[in-house]
């Protein structure tokens, strides 16, 4: 009995370590992950009953008299009918922008549900709408290529009002819940369920909360082996873009203006420039842009939004063999010039950002230091040949190219007409073929900053391997955080003096406090000069509540 007892204790324990290990792992299909890394660039779609309103996306309810509460499920329904809505038109200008998926929120926190769910009242088919529009925008998406993709909150705060939440809260919601979990578990998992099976092959799904998170991914992927989960398994930054080079897939989700929902007024949305530069940001750093959008009580998109995405589209048009299935070359940047690779060639796609008053027909010449050519090397500027420029016969448009012991020299012009006033304030991209790294990048990153007893601050890298060069010289750079709900978004950096560096280990330089005590949080970064050719550290944050 004695050996039975242990055998059976032995076996629990394993059944214990097995059940746990699935806690949080990865069951996306690496071929899928892949797939992400492909495609680069997707729509985001926040749409909810409270868009009639014009406030923040259910975070309303959050800390809301019952009165409110009471109206706000009650009342908002019943005035809920978006007779402009045609999904077909979202999907053609997301297809028209390059976007090869599209997310799209079946329910937010709120608990308001898209699709014709048993599970609730609270949804569109309990408005005037009386339509399933999860199933239209499925659709639309499945006619025109586009994968479909589901955005999905298990924290609901209507269900969780019903059952006895009279004040919502976020920040321990699960815990205030704990008189009627097992009954939200049945809920979530009942809901996700009946997305997973309704609508055929659902290619994406993001889970925004940590609220049952993990019995989520398991009903999606019980259902849908193939889904790809995002948020909930691969690393989401939400209105910023990851500080360094990621290997691993990831995404990064951001409005185009300071709001998920529609917001009707006082909005500043980003220009067509930012967004075209924050997806080559995104590509360079090896990660997938979610750009949302949100339709307005009506169903329709606003003319800002419409017209920045087709300014969006005639960019990719013309460049977009250097937006998808391209991967980070060996530096992510050399200056306002990004750089990415073909997955599967020996060609690298130089974005030439930050040059908005470029006239047309004007040559141009930039040096790069990471590339360097090959017998075969081909350079060109996509979508123009060079052997015209309209309205002048005379000026040679042909892109020139030279190795020089500084580096690659090319020569490129602007020739290709975009707009009728001959103004185009968007990067160009410089195709170079056959070519091949001109050094090996030393190895470093940004350690944690220190607070010293002066009050000053002290900022460390750690530089692990030495790379090609002869001459190394580390310091660093520092700006307030940057997010995409910020009106002046991605800020020019501050950079310290850089100093001589010989051999690997911990490098510091003391800041000074009074340079940046006036910022709420700083982000920061070691940088290195290795034979002129700055490389960029990953970021670290300190909040001014650190610095004080």
């Amino acid at each position: 009995m004695k050996f039975v007892s242990v055998f059976v204790f032995l076996f629990v324990n394993l059944l214990a370590t097995s059940l746990w290990a699935q806690i949080g792992a990865n069951h996306n299909k690496p071929q899928r992950e892949e797939w992400l890394k492909d495609a680069g660039f997707g729509m985001f779609i926040h749409w909810n009953v409270d868009t009639q309103l014009g406030v923040v996306i259910s975070h309303s309810l959050v800390g809301a008299s019952p009165d409110y509460v009471e109206r706000y499920i009650s009342e908002l329904p019943k005035t809920f009918y978006p007779k402009d809505w045609d999904p077909e038109r979202l999907v053609i200008l997301a297809k028209n922008a390059g976007m090869k998926y599209i997310m799209f929120t079946t329910k937010h926190h709120a608990g308001f549900c898209m699709w014709d769910t048993k599970t609730t009242d609270f949804g569109v088919m309990n408005t005037p709408y009386k339509k399933d529009i999860v199933r239209q925008y499925v659709d639309a998406c499945r006619k025109w290529g586009l994968a479909v993709g589901f955005y999905y909150s298990p924290e609901d705060f209507s269900f969780a009002y019903r059952n006895g939440m009279k004040d919502i809260t976020r920040d321990d919601h699960w815990e205030k819940a704990k008189p009627f979990q097992a009954k939200y578990k049945q809920f979530v998992e009942a809901q996700c369920q009946e997305l997973m099976t309704k609508y055929g092959q659902v290619d994406l799904f993001f889970i925004d909360s940590d609220v049952l998170r993990e019995e989520v991914k398991a009903t999606v992927w019980k259902y849908q082996p193939n889904c790809l989960v995002t948020r909930g398994v691969l690393e989401t930054p939400e209105q910023y873009l990851p500080g360094e080079t990621l290997n691993t897939a990831w995404e990064s989700c951001m409005t185009m203006g300071t709001a998920w929902n529609y917001k009707p007024t006082n909005d500043h949305y980003k220009s067509g420039t930012e967004l075209i530069d924050i997806l080559i940001e995104s590509r360079a750093k090896g990660g997938s842009y979610l750009l949302n959008i949100g339709p307005t009580q009506w169903g329709d998109l606003n003319e800002g939004q419409q017209g920045r995405l087709m300014e969006i589209g005639a960019w990719h048009f013309i460049n977009q063999e250097a937006v998808h299935n391209v991967r980070p070359w060996i530096v992510r940047n050399e200056g306002n010039i990004w750089l990415t690779k073909n997955k599967d060639e020996k060609t690298v796609y130089a974005y030439l950002t930050g040059m908005p008053d470029w006239p047309r027909g004007e040559r141009r010449t930039f040096l790069l230091k990471s590339i360097k050519t090959t017998p075969t090397t081909e350079v060109s500027v996509l979508g123009q040949t060079g052997n015209v420029v309209e309205y002048q016969p005379k000026n040679d448009g042909q892109t020139r190219f030279e190795q020089t012991p500084e580096g690659l020299k090319i020569s490129v012009v602007r020739a290709q007409r975009i707009y009728n006033n001959h103004k185009w304030p968007n990067p160009i991209v410089v195709k170079l073929k056959n070519v091949e790294a001109a050094v090996e990048p030393a190895h470093f990153k940004t350690v944690k900053a220190e607070k010293l007893p002066n009050g000053n601050l002290k900022l460390t890298a750690d530089l692990s391997k030495m790379g090609s060069g002869k001459d190394y010289r580390v310091g660093f750079e520092y700006r307030p955080v940057q997010s995409s709900l910020n009106e002046e978004f991605n800020q020019k950096w501050t950079e310290t003096d850089v100093y001589p560096v010989a051999k690997t280990g911990e490098q510091s330089l003391e800041i000074v406090q009074s340079n940046i005590k006036s910022y709420d949080e700083i982000e920061y970064r070691a940088i290195l000069y290795q034979d002129g050719l700055k490389i960029d550290g990953n970021t670290q944050k300190i909040s001014k509540l650190r610095l004080e």
